[in-house]
């Protein structure tokens, strides 16, 4: 217990005294976290958004004939050998036409010297959902074209293209975002723990010269990075809560946010990014106090 509260004492000590450097520490900690959960944040609704539309995903064939049972089911497992589908439908002629009657409604007038069975049969295939559906719907695409008996293909290609490489560009920027957080973290806490190590430099070789063991020297150190990195990633959280919540508030329902339900980070995602903080603050200081002590 004693040994406890000397450590705790001397890291608040150490606060206190530096806090100037500890203040731009801090900053830089905050702004690190609040980009990277910025664009982790975004990135986890997109593919949220994108599980969404994946339900609306479809590859609609359309057929020079009307395939009987034999030819279904030949067309089906080509279909499924080529990749894995939630679901295929066969549509007739005569189904397709009561599905365009039933869409125009109170105009429907207008079909009654049409043929009902002007309009070509199709097959409706559902992919499965995921993300790596999105990047392989054009090979499928171009699959299904070189099937016998295929007039064309047709599916949201313009959207899917658009989103998967917004995607893809999302990444790229968390990976980035990633990296600039561990190395802005680590290394503005190594710097500034050292800057403190070298003001107190006689300080520390006296406690060595009384017996001071290396753990005692370097745990209010390393105790000191993981609280300024716990708050740094605390504050930067709240902030990215803040502006979470006034984006959804000012904008809740208009266009295309409202077609979407956009949620903050869980529980357990919070918790890990402040430990994680914690841990590259105090990975920091770990270095730092092992070079200067050459412990």
């Amino acid at each position: 217990m004693k040994f406890l509260f000397a450590v705790l004492s001397q890291t608040w000590r150490n606060i206190i005294e530096t806090w100037r450097s500890q203040l731009l520490s801090l900053v830089t900690i905050t702004l690190s976290v609040l980009i990277f959960a910025f664009f982790y944040l975004v990135y986890m609704n997109a593919l949220h958004a994108g599980d969404l539309l994946n339900n609306d995903l479809r590859l609609i064939v359309y057929l020079e004939e009307q395939p009987d049972p034999a030819l279904q089911e030949e067309y089906r497992h080509k279909i499924e050998k080529f990749d894995q589908v939630e679901k295929i439908d066969f549509v007739s002629r005569l189904a397709a036409y009561d599905r365009f009657k039933e869409q125009l409604n109170e105009n429907q007038d207008v079909l009654q010297e049409i043929p009902h069975d002007f309009l070509p049969a199709s097959i409706e295939i559902y992919p499965k959902r995921s993300l790596d559906t999105l990047s392989r719907i054009k090979l499928f695409s171009e699959y299904l074209q070189s099937l016998p008996g295929v007039l064309k293909v047709q599916y949201g290609r313009e959207w899917v293209d658009r989103f998967y490489s917004f995607i893809q560009l999302l990444r790229i920027i968390v990976f980035l975002s990633g990296a600039l957080l561990i190395l802005t973290t680590s290394f503005m806490m190594a710097h500034s723990i050292r800057l403190t190590m070298l003001n107190r430099k006689k300080e520390l070789e006296l406690l060595r010269l009384v017996g001071a063991s290396a753990h005692y020297i370097r745990v209010p150190f390393f105790l000191e990075g993981a609280i300024l990195g716990a708050i740094g990633a605390g504050i930067g959280l709240g902030a990215l809560y803040f502006l979470f919540s006034w984006i959804e508030l000012r904008f809740s329902g208009q266009g295309v946010p409202g077609m979407f339900s956009f949620s903050f980070f869980s529980g357990p995602s919070v918790a890990v990014i402040i430990v994680l903080a914690m841990l590259l603050c105090a990975g920091g200081s770990f270095t730092s106090t092992r070079k200067i002590l050459y412990l």
